[in-house]
């Protein structure tokens, strides 16, 4: 049951070193940033970790750099690598849904694009759901599960052949299971960055997957969970790696509780990459996620930012 173990995101291309992963110290982390002479000051202040953000720490068994051990991608190594960034003539964020997003069972759409924008910062766009049954997308049941799959590589064909105008990329979204191979057990997902095409499912997201109660808080856990593999699955396509530097949305994660543990946010260097690629207003971006979570009734969420805010623009900021 390798399967059962893989990374909990898209099938990701990254250098590893060969040893066992090591938490980078303080002065890494804080090199891994980029010297920040130049910058605006308020792009300055936003780079600046202080205490706002958690360390990497060392990985329990199991955990994805215990099994992945990972070198890292500072600022420098991301802007060496020649990242893809939107244009004037692919500058939209488009979702699939695939199969059906029942109301109770799955976040909406709605409030999935609407994240998507606010956490980017550009425009995103759902396209019209695509039956499962009856296409030529590959099914089969898994047999530990007893829940029906669909082939990824099949997924991907199919996003390629209609990837809209003016799309920086395409990502399908779903409430099944997926399989890559007939050898493997699942994956969450799998995308082709060349192609800027990708699929991931929220379906073992969902208590009821394993025939667990939902619990009280599921509304508000199954907004964090389908948040964050937005946030963080969107970010490859960026061509953001796996960060090793602080505790960040884009941390690969081996299980559940791993992905449970990430913050929605994106730490000092991701932010710095992905502003890069975006030229984004962090403080309107934070503005507008800060009324976002705010109205989502995600209370920590809304204390991180209201805090950030205030280190940034002011004490008077966020309140």
């Amino acid at each position: 049951m390798r399967g059962t173990v893989q990374r909990i995101g898209l099938l990701f291309l990254i250098a590893s070193v060969a040893m066992a992963f090591r938490p980078p110290n303080p002065e890494e982390s804080l090199r891994a940033i980029g010297k920040p002479q130049g910058l605006p000051i308020i792009l300055q202040r936003a780079l600046d970790p202080g205490t706002g953000f958690s360390p990497m720490p060392a990985p329990k068994p199991g955990d994805w750099f215990s099994e992945h051990p990972e070198s890292g991608q500072t600022f420098d190594d991301f802007v060496r690598v020649i990242p893809t960034k939107p244009d004037t003539l692919q500058d939209k964020i488009f979702l699939q849904p695939l199969g059906q997003f029942s109301e109770g069972r799955s976040v909406s759409l709605e409030t999935l694009k609407v994240y998507g924008s606010t956490f980017f910062a550009m425009d995103v766009d759902i396209l019209s759901p695509v039956a499962i049954s009856g296409s030529q997308l590959r099914t089969r049941i898994n047999p530990y599960s007893r829940n029906r799959q669909v082939f990824t590589p099949d997924i991907l064909m199919f996003l390629r052949s209609s990837l809209p105008p003016g799309a920086f990329c395409l990502l399908a979204i779903t409430m099944e299971d997926l399989y890559p191979d007939p050898s493997w057990n699942f994956v969450f997902g799998q995308a082709s960055l060349r192609d800027r095409v990708g699929v991931f499912s929220f379906a073992r997201y969902d208590p009821a997957f394993y025939g667990e109660e939902r619990g009280r808080e599921y509304q508000e856990v199954s907004l964090r969970r389908s948040f964050k593999v937005l946030a963080h699955e969107i970010g490859h396509m960026f061509s953001l790696q796996h960060c090793i530097f602080f505790r960040c949305v884009m941390n690969g994660s081996n299980h559940l509780q791993e992905s449970d543990a990430r913050p929605l946010s994106l730490c000092p260097v991701c932010l710095r990459k992905l502003q890069f690629s975006i030229g984004f207003d962090v403080l309107d971006r934070y503005r507008k996620l800060l009324d976002f979570y705010q109205r989502a009734g995600l209370d920590p969420e809304t204390r991180w930012i209201a805090n950030r805010l205030k280190k940034i623009a002011g004490d008077d900021e966020g309140k």
